[in-house]
């Protein structure tokens, strides 16, 4: 059954641009909104908790049976879409119940990664690789639009665990597992040289990098060998660096 929506301030759609502006909104109502066909049909396939399809007039898509699906003028699609040119699909979906974090040799800690575009390409990267990850605190909200979209779907494939530095460093001491952090020092060791099969690496945020505190309780500290004349990597980058690494 499809419905079909042309006023602009209708309640559904004035929720689509509060859920796609608002984290607080997205925690308070538990619903998420991603944008285009590509990710629809990812969503489709993996996520267990679409609820609604909004889609441009002439804009087909196969949806599971029990999904509410509404069709709206493409006018109205580009006022609410966050896309300059919109692709006629945006849909909400149920947040996930809170991934639990399962310490493990190999896997990534991500320390106060803010960049939407950074984060949605280290989910992505982690989810072809197959490499655990680890939100900490500072990070940006995963299931933002903007994420959602440079996970390129990952999002909905591989659950996405948020947790906080004390709660890992007391996982990850009890699994035995040693913690390295990215970090240009004097006492680095060029990560080619390292285990970091055997780790759990922390990539640090955009500008600050790794936090203090977690460098000065790190076991290690790896440095990706680069040129001098080059201050720091993207943080995507030396994730992806890193995790190609931790597969060699």
């Amino acid at each position: 059954m499809t419905e079909r929506i042309t006023a602009r301030k209708n309640p559904l759609l004035q929720q689509v641009k509060r859920l796609l502006s608002s984290h607080k909104e997205r925690q308070e109502t538990g619903l998420f909104v991603a944008d285009g066909t590509k990710l629809l049909a990812e969503a489709v396939r993996w996520w267990p908790g679409l609820e609604t399809v909004i889609l441009s007039d002439g804009v087909e898509a196969q949806v599971p049976q029990g999904v509410r699906v509404v069709y709206v003028p493409e006018d109205v699609m580009e006022s609410i879409s966050p896309m300059r040119t919109p692709q006629g699909a945006l849909f909400l979906c149920r947040l996930p119940e809170v991934a639990p974090l399962a310490p493990c040799p190999g896997m990534l800690l991500l320390d106060g990664i803010q960049d939407p575009g950074n984060l949605g390409t280290i989910l992505r990267t982690a989810d072809a690789l197959q490499v655990p990850v680890a939100l900490l605190e500072g990070c940006a909200d995963p299931y933002s639009h903007k994420v959602v979209r440079s996970s390129m779907g990952a999002v909905f494939r591989t659950p996405v665990v948020q947790t906080t530095w004390a709660q890992a460093q007391a996982a990850l001491k009890t699994a035995g597992i040693p913690v390295a952090v990215t970090a240009l020092s004097q006492r680095a060791r060029d990560i080619r040289q390292a285990p970091v099969g055997t780790m759990a690496v922390v990539i640090g945020s955009e500008g600050q990098g790794v936090r203090k505190e977690i460098i000065d309780s790190a076991d290690e500290e790896l440095i990706i060998p680069m040129d001098s004349r080059c201050e720091s990597l993207n943080a995507a980058i030396a994730a992806a660096i890193v995790m190609w690494q931790m597969k060699g």
